[in-house]
């Protein structure tokens, strides 16, 4: 096994989080001499504080990367996960979090039980190159998926992610979005139907903006006047990052099509990331009559954000989707 790094730096500590859900695999502290086992070259990465803690630097892309491919490995058996450097790097424990307070949502339609059976399918909207929602997905719940994106060479990368883990190419299919101001038009088959959409929308409304908050980013860190300071930490390609209107404007069109496909899903949903959206989101819900809406809180560490759910169901249709699908 390839040792640890004592390097003079000081790496961030890789405390446990107790605010992560609780069926979430990564809530306590990461074991790194195992997962340095399963993918030796996070080694590399990882720092030894002055008080003995490992951990790595979550600055660094290279660094979360390595992470997420040993989390994969070890927690989900995904083998030869990898994406371009310039995509997003998400975080494996925030990402699988969303998903656990999804299967709770949709767990309440159900009796308290999360539905796993093998007609469950999910619509991950933006998957990006990581897959990822779709890989930790059917993982954790054996859900079937339907991801799509805008970008096609996120979807060559999806796809080759998938072509590497046989286990999941028969339950998830990649579907192109013709359209960059679309989110459901063009993408749903007239014999498709969802459990559940899901979505993190892109956050900024510029690229201006997208590169302005990074920039106050590195400045937390205290490299005002790094050169790295001029990239994202997380990287991310312009779709990824911002649209026109901003996480705002794309959710308020998300609503807007999802009532051309009221019945063809039980719940819509999308991450949040803005408290200050949250008005403009509900009035565009009443506004399109859903029948019931959610607001659930979620907080990752210091981070707090929100899944927004809704769905057009009346009661009898919702029993009536649980007994023939579920």
């Amino acid at each position: 096994m390839q040792s640890i790094n004592h390097k003079p730096q000081v790496a961030r500590p890789a405390a446990p989080d107790s605010k992560l859900h609780p069926r979430n695999r990564h809530r306590s502290r990461y074991d790194f001499a195992r997962l340095i086992a399963v993918e030796p070259a996070l080694g590399d990465f990882v720092e030894t504080n002055v008080h003995g803690d490992h951990g790595i630097d979550f600055a660094n892309p290279a660094a979360v990367k390595a992470l997420n491919r040993a989390l994969l490995k070890d927690s989900y058996g995904i083998h030869a996960w990898d994406m371009p450097p310039q995509s997003l790097c998400p975080p494996v424990p925030g990402r699988a979090d969303h998903l656990h307070y999804l299967a709770d949502l949709l767990a309440t339609g159900n009796r308290g039980i999360v539905p796993r059976t093998q007609t469950m399918r999910v619509l991950d909207i933006g998957t990006g190159a990581s897959c990822i929602y779709p890989v930790i997905g059917h993982s954790e719940y054996g859900w079937r998926f339907v991801a799509t994106d805008i970008n096609a060479a996120s979807l060559e990368n999806a796809q080759r992610i998938l072509d590497t883990n046989p286990q999941l190419k028969p339950h998830i299919t990649l579907r192109k979005q013709a359209s960059p101001k679309a989110v459901f038009k063009g993408l749903i088959n007239d014999d498709d139907w969802f459990d559940l959409t899901m979505c993190n929308p892109p956050f900024h409304a510029s690229p201006t903006e997208a590169r302005e908050a990074n920039q106050r980013k590195w400045a937390n860190l205290g490299k005002h006047d790094n050169a790295e300071s001029t990239r994202l930490n997380f990287g991310g390609e312009d779709a990824e990052l911002w649209c026109d209107g901003g996480e705002e404007g794309f959710i308020l069109r998300m609503i807007s099509e999802s009532a051309q496909i009221a019945t063809r899903c039980f719940w819509f949903t999308t991450l949040v990331s803005k408290a200050a959206s949250l008005p403009a989101i509900v009035d565009a819900l009443k506004h399109a009559k859903v029948g019931q809406h959610k607001t659930i809180a979620m907080r990752q560490g210091h981070k707090q954000s929100r899944l927004v759910a809704w769905t057009f169901l009346n009661r009898q249709q919702q029993e009536g989707w649980r007994k023939l699908r579920w």
